[in-house]
């Protein structure tokens, strides 16, 4: 129970109490750390000064997570142990209360700054069904795919909080029947529902983090949106993978789920048995290598189209942090890797817009009647995420949106 008027059902309760940037109009240059309960946001360092929690002052500063990021996984579990006794006991009511503002008057902002990004693709379905619809002749999955997480190397420059416009991308693109390829603006332009991994506590070159040892690394988690130009991406990936095609805009979440707050979401992942991955993949205790029941639901234009269920994808965030470090890559706090996109077997669970239009050939329909394959300038894409959350509660992972806007002029 808290001392706050917050009902003991509200996604942004107790149990979740998730970290993000904001600003206020009467301070809009001043970006600070605010932890969402309820409906209102706590300004963390200011809180914290209050009621006599020096030692966290530093990590709650701003004006970015960085600081909180790099502090590593007990000052996390400090804080967030310090954060419920404030938000839980009477005692430091009066010491905390004046901190804490309504969510309606604060911006937020990108959450932390970015030092590199990874992007996964770790779920078999959405593999199985690009494979059906690119290689129709050939294995759906490649060779390689169930022996490790296959990822690729994105841009950390071009990761923006939600709500950011997304301009569409011009780039070279070929079809099977073009005699060359032509440039200009995407036509293709998709969407990749994912979640995120925000990660911390610094390594070094040449050391590696196990499956175990793994989500003392993972901080948070965030909603994420792969802007993808598929005609782009097509033309462009052979031999060395995405580039422009996927490069000029991805999209997060603003309030990062603290990997805590997961607990009770996680299970067990779907067999790896047929190989069994190599034992660098494996969890020594046998719970390192943990999925998550997260329940994804994209809509377009205030429609929704799909539900994706991230408790089907293959790989487990574990496994994809062990991989992205087993040839001795250091972690940097403000990392982040995406899961790659979020598919079921169902077509309603489908997480972009290429499976759901199953490459074009079977448009989806809106609600004021209009149909899709791709994106249309003006349309604005809005993903949603809950889980099960602690004592029998159901937790938000909030939401992440844009809005497709035309190509910028050429000059």
């Amino acid at each position: 129970m808290t001392w706050l008027d917050v009902a003991a059902d509200h996604p942004f309760g107790i149990t979740n109490l998730p970290y993000g940037i904001f600003t206020t109009a009467a301070e809009p240059e001043r970006r600070r750390v605010g932890v969402r309960v309820g409906d209102l946001v706590l300004d963390a360092a200011a809180a914290a000064h209050a009621a006599d929690c020096e030692y966290a002052v530093p990590a709650l500063s701003g004006p970015t997570l960085n600081p909180l990021l790099a502090a590593g996984k007990g000052a996390w579990d400090a804080t967030r142990a310090w954060l419920v006794t404030v938000l839980t006991d009477p005692a430091y009511r009066e010491a905390v209360e004046p901190h804490l503002i309504p969510l309606a008057e604060v911006t937020m902002h990108l959450p932390l700054e970015v030092a590199d990004y990874v992007d996964f693709y770790a779920s078999d379905n959405h593999a199985m069904n690009v494979g059906k619809i690119f290689r129709p002749d050939s294995p759906a999955l490649p060779v390689n795919w169930k022996h490790l997480p296959i990822g690729y190397h994105g841009r950390a420059g071009t990761i923006v909080v939600s709500g950011t416009d997304i301009v569409r991308p011009s780039g070279q693109r070929k079809g099977p029947q073009d005699p060359a390829p032509v440039y200009g603006p995407s036509i293709r332009l998709d969407i990749e529902a994912e979640l995120g991994y925000l990660v911390g506590g610094a390594t070094t070159m040449g050391e590696r983090v196990s499956v175990d040892e793994a989500a003392d690394h993972i901080f948070g988690v965030v909603i994420l949106n792969d802007w993808s130009a598929r005609d782009i991406q097509a033309w462009e990936y052979v031999p060395l993978g995405p580039f422009l095609g996927k490069s000029f805009a991805t999209s997060i979440s603003a309030w990062v789920t603290p990997l805590a707050a997961l607990d009770a979401a996680r299970i067990a992942l779907p067999g790896q048995d047929d190989p069994v991955p190599l034992p660098y993949l494996q969890s020594a205790s046998g719970t390192g290598a943990f999925g998550l029941d997260v329940q994804v639901e994209v809509s377009l234009n205030g429609t929704v189209v799909s539900h994706p269920p991230y408790s089907t994808m293959y790989w487990s965030p574990a496994q994809m942090l062990a991989h992205m470090t087993v040839n001795g890559a250091s972690l940097r706090a403000g990392d982040i890797y995406g899961s790659g996109t979020i598919s079921g077997p169902e077509r309603e669970q489908r997480g972009s817009f290429l499976e759901l239009s199953w490459g074009g050939q079977e448009p989806f329909t809106l609600a004021d009647g209009s149909t899709r394959s791709y994106l249309e300038d003006g349309d604005t894409v809005t993903m949603t995420a809950w889980a099960p959350g602690a004592d029998g509660t159901r937790i938000s992972l909030g939401e992440v949106s844009g809005t497709i806007r035309p190509t910028a002029p050429e000059a």
